[in-house]
């Protein structure tokens, strides 16, 4: 009898800890694949040779070739008019914001109608239609960008359809309009995605007050309805400017060095071993894109004292119940955006199924053929088609593993009511703002390359090194799916449990995690999705370690045989189309992302 109640009083000191010993753990986790990393590209940047100095940034704040004309402001010079004349080159750092700002421009000018149409209209397939909206959170933008180039390429299906009707062909690879396209194709969901979800908080009794007062539809818009949406449309914006602001894979596959923005510029210099300009460039990065999100931040927070309506505006029928020009034109101008949809969203993916099963005479396999048996690299093919794939799948389970736990643990502890949960809320989530260049360089560097620790110096393979960089881009998904489930469930049934002697870890077991299961579930596919396509840090890690990933296979192949890269495009649409497929059918119930 006594060894049975100290088994249990053991049982009991463990489920009353556990919770804590994985938070301790997750919280080395964290220190080690992120925090140490990113700490090593700051110091990177400020300890030259063994001594602080900030000679690196103000090296490239002067360089013209970084910031252009704004370069003699900070020599101490006045540029005059040189500064905005027309036709002055542009520095790195300005041309990456431009292209941002044109790529932000053409998201919202996607994604607005799309929220218009998902908020306001009611139709058969809209609930999937609004699911489809995850997808910049699961495409690997390595794939988008090969069905961009099967679709606007000298020989992609545009030019086909054209050469049909006797037109002139189109080549936009290399160009900044096909990268403006192919950021709006990952951006404008996420705009619509915010914006519908805004738009369906609108009040209508204030809408109908309005119109009761004389106000016509568009009046009632102008001064009722739009000024709730604008915090919704900016933050949109200020997300879309940060991620094309930092992009990466896109401009690397579709454009050259002409239209290189920082990141790619990073990773050449990474390639020339100047880690310390590297660093210094990812941080001014780094600095720029913070400050954006930061001033949106504090914007949203003075908007948030505005009450919202309970009431949504009622949804209309997709089909006119009259020929008046208010019923007609709404709906005309919705079928020409679907036409531009079709071609923005739907034709990149359709093309790069199409080219992967065709060859010059016709319907062939070819293209699948060679995946299987190229296992020989030479000079043009130094990445092995199967090899990568294998990678990836390893990559993807193994930084499933470390992700789920760690996800589900942050969902916990930022769901818990005491002081400082929005500190730790900020800590954890901050590998969402950080770029995948930043935390490559800083496993490079800290990690792969090697860690003294008490005068022993400890290596990490690269292949340990690739999951830690997917597991930290992997498990804010995870936190993102699992909390919301967590706040919303009754608090007595936990009270109940914790009353009748359950601790806190075995009520979280048995109650919490079994009623949040979809959203747990939903978190793991994310994480395993974004593994597969991770592209920003694993090019730098991959490198030395010649562990590559399908997506550094499919870059690989872009340039030099189309066909290949379509395949193998293909291959890693299937995994991530399971993926998703997961999300959909598992995680429908949660209001995550």
């Amino acid at each position: 009898m006594s060894s049975t109640r100290s088994e249990r009083t053991l049982r009991d000191r463990v489920e009353r800890r556990i919770l804590a010993v994985f938070g301790l753990i997750t919280v080395g986790l964290l220190v080690g694949m992120f925090y140490y990393p990113v700490g090593t590209v700051f110091i990177e940047a400020i300890v030259v040779e063994g001594t602080a100095t900030v000679s690196v940034f103000l090296d490239i704040l002067r360089d013209p070739f970084y910031f252009g004309e704004f370069a003699r402001l900070f020599a101490g010079e006045w540029p005059g008019w040189d500064l905005v004349r027309p036709g002055r080159n542009m520095g790195l750092v300005e041309f990456t914001a431009y292209q941002a700002v044109l790529s932000t421009l053409a998201s919202l000018a996607l994604g607005l109608p799309l929220a218009y149409l998902l908020a306001r209209f009611e139709f058969r397939g809209r609930k999937t239609l609004r699911s489809l909206t995850i997808l910049p959170f699961v495409l690997p933008s390595i794939m988008v960008a090969v069905g961009f180039v099967a679709t606007f390429g000298s020989n992609g299906t545009v030019n086909e359809v054209l050469g049909l009707f006797g037109l002139g062909g189109i080549d936009m690879t290399g160009t900044l309009g096909i990268i403006i396209v192919a950021h709006a194709f990952y951006n404008a969901p996420l705009v619509a995605r915010i914006v519908a979800a805004s738009w369906e908080t609108v009040d209508a009794s204030a809408v109908e007050t309005a119109r009761s007062l004389g106000a016509g539809p568009f009046r009632a818009f102008r001064d009722v309805v739009a000024p709730q949406l604008y915090p919704a449309v900016l933050m949109s914006a200020a997300l879309t400017f940060v991620f094309t602001f930092g992009t990466f894979p896109i401009v690397l596959a579709l454009g050259d060095l002409s239209l290189a923005t920082i990141e790619v510029w990073v990773n050449r210099l990474v390639g020339r071993l100047n880690y310390a300009e590297a660093a210094g460039l990812a941080i001014v990065e780094l600095a720029i894109s913070l400050s954006i999100l930061y001033a949106y931040l504090r914007y949203e927070a003075k908007q948030s004292s505005q009450a919202r309506g309970v009431r949504p505006l009622p949804r209309k029928s997709l089909r006119p119940t009259s020929r008046s020009p208010g019923e007609l034109l709404p709906r005309t101008g919705l079928v020409a955006y679907s036409l531009i949809a079709l071609v923005v969203f739907v034709a990149p993916i359709l093309s790069m199924i199409y080219a992967s099963l065709t060859g010059p005479t016709g319907f062939t396999l070819d293209h699948f053929q060679f995946l299987i048996e190229r296992q020989t690299g030479g000079a043009d093919f130094q990445v092995q088609p199967w090899p990568a794939i294998r990678n990836s799948l390893v990559f993807g389970f193994a930084a499933l593993l470390v992700a789920l736990p760690m996800g589900v643990t942050v969902a916990v502890l930022t769901t818990r009511k005491y002081r400082g949960r929005k500190l730790v809320d900020a800590v954890t989530m901050a590998p969402l703002a950080v770029s995948g260049i930043i935390v490559g360089l800083g496993l490079l560097r800290g990690l792969v390359f090697g860690v003294e620790i008490a005068g022993y110096r400890i290596f990490v393979g690269g292949a340990i090194a690739i999951i830690a960089a997917h597991a930290v881009a992997g498990y804010p998904f995870v936190v993102r799916t699992v909390a919301p489930g967590l706040e919303q469930l009754d608090r007595q049934l936990l009270e109940s449990a914790r009353s009748l002697g359950a601790s806190r870890a075995r009520a979280l077991m048995d109650i919490e995690l079994p009623l949040v299961w979809p959203g747990v579930i939903a978190g793991a596919a994310f994480a395993f999705a974004i593994s597969i396509g991770e592209f920003s840090a694993t090019i730098i890690l991959a490198e030395g370690a010649n562990q590559y990933t399908m997506p550094i296979a499919i870059e690989r192949f872009i340039g030099r045989r189309l066909g290949p890269a379509t395949a193998m495009g293909v291959v890693l649409l299937v995994v991530t189309s399971v993926s998703f497929v997961v999300i959909e059918r598992l995680g429908g119930g949660y209001r995550g992302l």
